[in-house]
């Protein structure tokens, strides 16, 4: 079975990222046929710097083969390398319906967030989503939660054509990520996010020092205003991230310390930051490696988009074929 999935070029992954995709992607791809690509072409449909992206989508790069996805095992590719994207976009947007697209929340969250900029790609986003996932016939997309609406839409575009054109396309279906959704550092109502600024997220390259700093001010059980105060861990955002990233040992004392007041919250931090840090360290390591052959990750990249290409062709092809535009 053939797995698809990206992740925007939108600068260094963070957590979330890691916790909420990649982590999840490495084992994935032990079992699956993959296929893992940075969708800039996505990332344009918001502002963002022309100047900055050539640089975010190779530190995208490197942050995905520092996690461990591995180009012997995985095609690892930038969207705008394979122009069959584009052109399957076009194509699914004449069998998806106006009414299908006005329903998606993400782009009503997005317009708010960049009302000086509501474009028709903003718009057609999901159109394009469809397109990366049908191009390669893949079967199983990982997925968030807030996602689900847009591979359920790329679903209802396949059985469309399917119905209209004959059958090319196989329903996608979700896997779901199984770690908690990561929230923000500064304010846990809010799911963890560059754009809330540097203090609300801890980067994959952040420094031990660094991260202390992001920890150490970072909102916990509102009901533990001293040492002296019991909590309830389970509403903690920390809690949750001891649960990603603590032994269990670990985990059960800071639950007890937090319910029975045994130390405080700077107690717990400084548990978590360790454990943190020593996950983070192998992967820093690596990544700096990597950046030491910039062309050797270019490299990889142009290959990746030669073995993309080359399902994408046939794919495209047939769609072509089945839609009268062969002659």
């Amino acid at each position: 079975m053939r797995l698809l999935s990206g992740i925007q070029p939108t600068g260094l992954l963070h957590l979330g990222n890691y916790l909420g995709a990649i982590k999840n992607w490495v084992k994935l791809q032990n079992k699956y046929d993959s296929l893992f690509c940075i969708v800039d072409y996505h990332a344009i449909t918001v502002p963002y710097d022309p100047k900055k992206l050539p640089k975010m989508i190779l530190d995208l790069t490197l942050d995905y083969l520092a996690c461990g996805i591995d180009p012997k095992k995985s095609i690892i590719f930038v969207q705008s390398d394979v122009p069959e994207h584009t052109e399957l976009a076009w194509i699914l947007s004449t069998v998806t319906s106006l009414g299908d697209l006005k329903r998606m929340t993400q782009f009503k969250d997005k317009s708010k967030q960049h009302a000086e900029n509501i474009n028709a790609g903003l718009f057609n986003y999901p159109i394009l989503m469809a397109a990366d996932i049908l191009l390669y016939k893949a079967q199983v997309v990982p997925v968030g939660q807030d996602q689900l609406q847009h591979l359920e839409l790329a679903r209802e575009i396949a059985r469309k054509f399917n119905k209209k054109f004959g059958n090319v396309f196989p329903e996608p279906k979700p896997i779901l990520t199984k770690a908690a959704r990561i929230m923000s550092l500064n304010d846990p109502r809010k799911k963890m996010s560059k754009s809330y600024g540097e203090k609300s997220y801890i980067a994959l390259s952040d420094s031990p020092e660094t991260i202390w700093k992001k920890l150490a001010p970072a909102v916990t059980d509102p009901a533990r205003v001293t040492i002296k105060d019991p909590g309830t861990p389970e509403i903690c955002n920390l809690y949750h991230l001891h649960q990603l990233f603590s032994p269990k040992k670990q985990i059960d004392q800071v639950a007890d310390a937090c319910r029975n007041a045994k130390f405080g919250c700077l107690d717990c931090k400084k548990i978590l930051w360790e454990n943190i840090v020593k996950e983070l360290k192998p992967i820093q390591e690596k990544r700096k490696a990597l950046a030491a052959n910039p062309e050797k990750i270019k490299k990889l990249l142009q290959q990746g988009a030669q073995e993309a290409k080359k399902i994408a062709q046939k794919t495209i092809s047939e769609v072509k074929e089945k839609m009268g535009l062969k002659y």
